[in-house]
């Protein structure tokens, strides 16, 4: 056992315990042991790193959410001694064998990374596991309601819609018109989305430029009272946390085992209290998921996961292969999605048919709209108004105010970038696309993006605009402007496409 003075890092990490490294050497520790930090009664598990420069001997580093958990302050003396291994890892080298885990093994996982008893490099191998060897439904089933049980559980009466899609595809904004066009035939329709995870903007992100997205439930209940529907971040809420974390892991490690796709959509819309749910699985190249037969699988295995869970769910497997409508980044997006609430035949032929076929479903789905129809009252809705005044109910509701697609301020900074030929577009890279917004500044740059003048199938002439880059900042606009002449996200091809000589 040692006894050591507190010293506050700012910092984030959430179970780093930092010491001296002379005071390590003399111990019984060793680096990445799991501790108990201990202070008037209150615990926390803490994982031990040292250094020689940051911390004096005596000492010991804590970040702030150690601090606030323990209630102590900078000089305050605390003990640490030596946790007990939790029981999980040996159920994590199980899985890493390609065995079956039982339902409580599952659910011991799940409790100990919640509980911050798992160190990254334990939780990595058990995302790793799952990206090798997979689950079972069983699995899946256990450990979606695992995940949802541990954080809040939402309860409400009667039919709650959602629609998810599992990304992958720049310029997503259909849910901006879908919710209000659902919400205003009076079904409800609590969307929680996430913030951009590895895009240049999440649905959050582009509400966030309009109104506020951290609501709690009680926020977010009083507004779907008043309006049948809100646009909120999920991340506020604390639902299914294990997920937050696990994605924590995926993100660096660049994977997204099916059964954590499966669990994590599935977990969130459990807690959530979605008892009727739309997911949406963009197909193509350049997606996530790229081919038809490959969706088709992940649809039947949502729907098998969705019946175990009670939870009444269709899929859509929409196309992919290119970003939906033109802009990229949150206030590009959210000025788009105006557009076409504002007058839906200005807007983009994609955003506009994507949305409405979802709207469709849900209409359908809700009894509003006989089967085969729902498109047409969608498109009714839209066409009317009636999806626009609806959005801005929403938006006022959550705490910002009315405004039009020409309020939306974009970045002070922008570029042009030409066509170095005749022809025709032939390709645009999702992947190349995010790349170039998210170095011009986006998300956390809300005023920066991509706008993009062509799409595929287009005739273009050398010298035309194919797309605009924006940002807030001249150097990281430079910097993007630099980086699109090494990625080349658009394509533009001549009808000789390749010459081939005998000779």
């Amino acid at each position: 056992m040692l006894f050591l003075k507190v010293r506050v890092l700012d910092i984030d990490l959430e179970n780093l315990v930092l010491i001296n490294f002379e005071d390590l050497k003399n111990s019984q520790y060793f680096p990445q042991d799991r501790v108990v930090v201990e202070f008037k009664g209150k615990e926390v598990i803490g994982i031990l790193h040292s250094s020689t420069t940051l911390i004096n001997r005596g000492e010991i580093g804590l970040p702030k959410k150690i601090v606030s958990e323990l209630g102590v302050k900078e000089g305050d003396v605390v003990t640490i001694k030596h946790a007990e291994k939790p029981r999980s890892i040996s159920y994590i080298r199980k899985k890493m064998d390609g065995n079956k885990l039982k339902k409580e093994e599952i659910f011991e996982i799940i409790d100990e990374m919640v509980e911050g008893k798992l160190t990254n490099i334990e939780i990595s191998a058990f995302v790793t596991s799952l990206y090798i060897n997979g689950m079972d439904m069983d699995e899946i089933e256990a450990m979606t309601i695992r995940m949802a049980e541990t954080g809040k559980m939402v309860n409400w009466e009667g039919h709650i819609f959602d629609v998810h899609s599992i990304g992958g595809v720049p310029g997503n904004k259909y849910a901006l018109l879908v919710v209000p066009i659902v919400a205003s035939t009076g079904l409800k329709i609590p969307k929680t989305s996430s913030r951009a995870i590895t895009s240049a903007a999440g649905t959050a992100d582009v509400v966030e430029v309009l109104t506020r997205v951290d609501l709690t439930i009680e926020e977010i209940k009083k507004v779907v009272k008043e309006t049948n529907g809100c646009m909120v971040w999920g991340g506020a809420l604390d639902l299914a946390p294990a997920d937050d974390i696990t994605i924590n892991v995926e993100r660096p490690l660049g994977i997204d085992p099916e059964p954590l796709l499966l669990s994590s959509v599935m977990a969130k819309k459990l807690a959530m209290g979605v008892n009727k749910l739309l997911i949406d699985i963009p197909t193509g190249y350049g997606a996530k998921v790229k081919t038809v037969k490959e969706a088709s699988s992940l649809a039947r295995k949502f729907i098998e996961l969705s019946d175990r869970l009670r939870i009444s769910t269709e899929c859509a497997i929409t196309y992919g292969g290119q970003p939906i409508g033109r802009a990229i980044g949150p206030a590009l997006e959210a000025r788009e999605a105006l557009v076409a609430l504002e007058d839906y035949k200005q807007a983009p032929t994609s955003l506009i048919e994507k949305s409405l076929s979802l709207a469709g479903i849900l209409l359908e789905m809700g009894g509003v709209a006989p089967f085969g129809e729902g498109k047409d009252l969608a498109e009714e809705i839209l066409a009317s108004g009636k999806a626009h005044d609806k959005f801005m109910e929403i938006i006022v509701a959550q705490g910002g105010k009315e405004v039009s697609s020409d309020d939306i301020e974009l970045g002070k900074y922008s570029a042009d970038i030409h066509s170095p030929i005749d022809g025709y577009v032939t390709k645009i890279s999702n992947a190349g696309i995010t790349k170039l917004a998210k170095e011009a500044g986006a998300p956390n740059d809300k005023k920066a993006g991509i706008y993009l003048n062509v799409k595929v199938g287009n005739k273009v002439e050398k010298g035309d605009v194919l797309y605009t880059i924006y940002s807030d900042s001249e150097e990281r606009l430079k910097s993007a402007v630099k980086l699109a002449r090494i990625v080349y996200p658009i394509k533009v091809e001549g009808m000789l496409l390749q010459r081939i000589s005998r000779f």
